[in-house]
């Protein structure tokens, strides 16, 4: 596994792990759209009969294992209202040798939302829940209110309820501590987009509909899941419970970030709601068949087919040829088909569960470690399974006369809509989107890569529309309600933003990284100087104030690089230990804070110094010069800073 620093890992956490979704498999348009669309070709699909499927599977899963360093994987496949194929690979416990089955527990991650949903559907369809109402409404504490509007449960469900996210409590050690409604008072994230219009993924806001469950059944949590959806469906091998229960344990496969690393502790998921399931892959062929059923398991209804239908239907789409969140669940159509589905992270397991509603199919799939490639194993297994039995011809793309002009004017830095708003915004910042044209005008993001681990290129296929060349990924640019430019991605549990200067990493990046540099050898070559001067018996001719400002300069870059060391050394130390990222690291967050606010303060220091210096006569220009530098520096530290709201005050983040 690649090793990059505390603060990209953090990137991708917001962009893609931790509870969250990975990008998924891409998009295909709706065939009511504008958008040119290609012929499936039936005649060329195999056969998906259980030998083949098995076939299909054996072929590929053990290479990826190998190749990437993953300890094991779990596979299922459903067809037609039974069990088609199902395979565990590698290994449970590599240190003991005990083997991957279906039967293996995994932990889903964020594909346990779809339980919550479930949940959330069956009280609707009771009458005990509105999906329209203030959400306030079934609480017993209050979400404050902002941009004069109510959340609602479909704003949830969509993920557009405007919260930020945030990291802290995520994981815990201890599960003793684990109270749901606790969390979601104390966790309340600040409401940065009005609620119905900007997907923004909240595990918050999937834990604050579960602990509505907890309240309107009058059962907690994990025991409503329990009695109306595990125990109708015969899922014996599932639950939400955290620790798992003595009879689970046996069952349940080792995590590991390197299937030749040690394995990893049981992870403890506080916002259980959105991702604390431990299920088989045989269970998870249960929850399949239901749903690929209208909510109807052999002689068990866990949905009325009304409802059913209802939640895999389009609720929130940003464009009529994107993908769109459904009541929960959200649609990854591809090859031809219309696809819903989820996935899920947690740090050492990484699942996705497909549902191919046309044909009656379901995949569902988990690895117990991310391994060291730069694809994801899971995105690619989809994508082969799919190309396999839905085989798709993608036609060539269409002429755009504008097409040029358009790149040109899309072309821009995007921030996620899903990200912190607090300390840890910097991780967003990092986290951006470059949209620009390539050498031949055609479109690229440097950030959405191929197979091959290059960006992938795309074409105009309808007015601001692009197709990736040769693929079916689309991206979609539209402004706003604000008009601003967004870029509507294939997952549409968020969306890209385009920045101005202020928030440009493109720019700002080097700049910090020159300022860090200037700051840095200022500091080394001090003493380096002095020892030359006393080397040579020769003294600087500068006044008491001038010595007082020429050391204060250097106390402020020491402070100013020592914030950023700090703060990088604790979020790398709080990847391995998770206590720093509760209530245990605020102070410590906050004490690194302290010292980045005096440093930069400091920055009157240089400014003073700078004055000095230019307004002395006996200062020769050179000195004049590296002054400017200097505030140069220290405005670039300061611009690191306050883009990525380093110096926000804030108990959760």
């Amino acid at each position: 596994m690649r090793k990059p620093t505390a603060i990209v890992l953090l990137a991708l956490i917001f962009c893609s792990a931790a509870l969250g979704q990975a990008p998924s498999p891409p998009i295909l348009t709706d065939k009511e759209s504008k958008v040119p669309a290609a012929t499936t070709q039936p005649a060329t699909a195999h056969d998906m009969t259980a030998e083949d499927v098995l076939a299909f599977l054996d072929g590929i899963v053990p290479a990826q294992l190998k190749l990437n360093d993953i300890a094991g994987a779990t596979v299922i496949v459903v067809k037609d209202g039974k069990v088609l194929a199902a395979r565990g690979y590698g290994y449970a416990d590599v240190e003991h040798k005990k083997p991957v089955t279906p039967d293996t527990l995994f932990r889903p991650g964020s594909v346990s939302k779809l339980f919550t949903w479930t949940s959330v559907m069956q009280l609707f369809e009771q009458g005990k829940l509105d999906l329209d109402r203030d959400v306030n409404t079934y609480l017993d504490f209050k979400i404050p209110d902002a941009f004069d509007k109510p959340i609602t449960l479909k704003n949830i469900m969509t993920h557009s309820a405007g919260f930020e996210e945030q990291i802290k409590d995520l994981f815990s050690p201890d599960a003793s501590k684990l109270n749901l409604g606790d969390y979601v008072k104390t966790h309340i994230p600040k409401r940065i987009y009005p609620p119905g219009t900007v997907p923004a993924y909240s595990n918050y806001a999937t834990t604050l509909a579960g602990y509505i469950v907890e309240r309107v059944s009058g059962k907690p949590f994990t025991q409503y899941v329990a009695d109306n959806i595990l125990k109708p469906l015969g899922m014996t091998h599932s639950t939400f419970v955290q620790p798992l229960p003595a009879d689970l344990i046996p069952l349940m496969s080792n995590g590991y970030l390197l299937g030749s690393d040690v394995a990893k502790p049981f992870e403890i998921v506080s916002p259980f709601p959105a991702g604390s399931l431990s299920s088989s892959a045989t269970d998870m062929a249960q929850f399949m068949l239901a749903h690929l059923q209208d909510g109807q398991l052999g002689g068990v209804r866990i949905l009325k087919p009304e409802t059913a239908q209802l939640m895999h239907s389009r609720l929130l789409g940003l464009d009529d040829a994107a993908n769109a969140m459904c009541y929960g669940f959200y649609e990854e159509s591809r090859n031809g088909h219309r696809i819903i589905g989820h996935g899920g992270d947690t740090i050492a397991f990484h699942s996705d569960l497909h549902l191919v509603l046309d044909s009656g199919v379901g995949f569902f799939v988990s690895y117990n470690s991310p391994g060291r490639g730069d694809t994801s194993p899971r995105i690619l297994l989809w994508e082969s399974f799919l190309d396999r039995y839905f085989p798709y011809s993608v036609p060539a793309g269409s002429q755009i006369s504008t097409a040029k002009e358009d790149v040109k004017s899309v072309s821009g830095v995007y921030m996620l809509s899903r990200r912190s708003d607090s300390l840890l915004k910097i991780a967003s910042l990092l986290g951006e989107f470059s949209a620009s044209s390539n050498k031949d005008g055609v479109l690229e993001v440097g950030q959405l890569l191929g197979a091959n681990g290059k960006p992938k290129q795309w074409e105009e296929v309808a007015p601001m529309k692009f197709r990736e060349k040769d693929g079916q990924d689309l991206l979609v640019f539209k402004p706003d309600q604000a008009g601003h430019m967004q870029m509507i991605l294939p997952y549409p549990f968020f969306v890209g933003a385009r920045v101005g200067l202020f928030e440009n990493s493109k720019i700002l990046l080097p700049v910090a990284g020159v300022s860090a540099l200037i700051m840095l050898l200022t500091i080394l070559l001090w003493p380096v100087s002095w020892f030359v001067r006393w080397h040579y018996d020769h003294r600087l001719d500068l006044t008491l104030r001038e010595l007082l400002l020429r050391f204060g300069v250097r106390i402020v870059f020491i402070l100013d690089l020592l914030f950023i060391v700090l703060l990088l050394a604790l979020t790398t130390y709080g990847l391995t230990h998770l206590e720093v990222f509760s209530d245990h690291g605020n102070k410590w967050f906050h004490l690194i804070q302290v010292i980045g606010i005096i440093g930069a303060l400091g920055t009157l220091v240089v400014l003073l110094d700078a004055i000095t210096t230019w307004t002395s006569k006996r200062r020769r220009i050179w000195s004049k010069l590296q002054r400017l530098l200097l505030i140069f520096a220290c405005l670039g530290f300061l611009w690191f800073a306050l883009a990525g709201h380093l110096f926000v005050f804030r108990s959760t983040y």
